[in-house]
């Protein structure tokens, strides 16, 4: 079981600041009054007594010692704690404070970070390359392991990222003609899929991932050009399949209104003719040119 953070609570700077003056002052003085006495005593002709003066000495030593203990804390930083080696805790509350000076003081950030991922080639799950980059938000949630599990958990998460992102690219295709989910199409699911496999690569690390995007998709330059070909194919095909199906109404709607009105009464193969013709008028890509009739009813 791995160990946690733990939040302490520091001496208010500023109250411990008031104190230690106020103890520099009053031992300043009792210093002062001791060479006074030392040198009315030496006049006297007396014996002199120093101690006093090396305990004010010491004294003021302790208080130069202990004047160290004093640290900020930014907002959105933290401070970790070690006595001699030893975690002792993480002060997460902003401002002036003291500890024991004694202890070591590491700074830690807890700001929101971007992490924006080199471009990757990966085989997609059809095996197609791909040049695929994520963008990455994230910081750190627990001070002991971000310092202590891991050498270096900047470098650690990049390294964590690049193998997310390597793993999704080969799990799903780039693109796909049915429903299933692929890389270009379901853009929202994927990143999800990528946020939560990346969190439980960096937990070790106390990092928390707050959002996962693809920055990037495309095909790898080698065969950008095919896949565009055939993208534009498919995109051909669909508009004519939807150019077709509405001609295809259109003409059993103009044969029915002629033989609901008894307007013209066609034979199957004069019927046969006309359907041809609207075909090629409402199919064609060009304008087309028509032929008047001006002699019998049927050419």
């Amino acid at each position: 079981m791995m160990n946690s953070e733990k939040v302490c609570k520091p001496v208010p700077g500023g109250l411990m600041l008031i104190l230690l003056l106020a103890l520099t002052g009053l031992d300043g003085w009792m210093m002062f009054h001791s060479i006074g006495l030392m040198a009315e005593a030496q006049k006297a002709g007396q014996a002199v007594d120093v101690w006093p003066l090396i305990g004010e000495a010491v004294a003021i030593s302790v208080l130069a010692v202990l004047y160290c203990g004093f640290f900020v804390v930014e907002p959105n930083g933290s401070k970790v704690l070690l006595l001699f080696g030893r975690y002792v805790g993480t002060v997460k509350q902003q401002g002036f404070a003291w500890a024991n000076p004694f202890l070591t003081k590491r700074s830690l950030s807890l700001r929101v970070r971007n992490l924006m991922g080199d471009t990757l080639k990966v085989n997609d799950l059809a095996g197609n390359p791909v040049d695929i980059a994520a963008i990455i938000v994230w910081q750190i949630s627990d001070t002991y392991r971000a310092s202590f599990e891991v050498d270096n958990y900047e470098q650690y998460v990049l390294l964590q990222t690049e193998t997310s992102v390597r793993h999704l690219a080969s799990t799903y295709p780039y693109d796909t003609e049915d429903h299933e989910t692929s890389l270009r199409h379901n853009t929202d699911e994927v990143s999800e899929v990528l946020r939560k496999e990346l969190q439980e690569r960096v937990e070790v690390a106390g990092v928390k991932i707050l959002d996962a995007r693809l920055a990037h998709l495309a095909y790898a330059p080698e065969i950008a050009g095919a896949m565009l070909r055939r993208q534009q194919a498919a995109a051909v095909i669909a508009a004519r399949t939807l150019i077709v199906d509405g001609a295809v109404g259109m003409v059993e709607s103009a044969l029915k209104k002629l033989e609901d009105t008894g307007t013209v009464v066609l034979d199957e193969e004069r019927k046969a003719a006309m359907v041809s013709n609207l075909m090629v008028v409402l199919c064609s890509e060009h304008g087309t040119q028509p032929v008047v009739n001006a002699g019998t009813l049927y050419p």
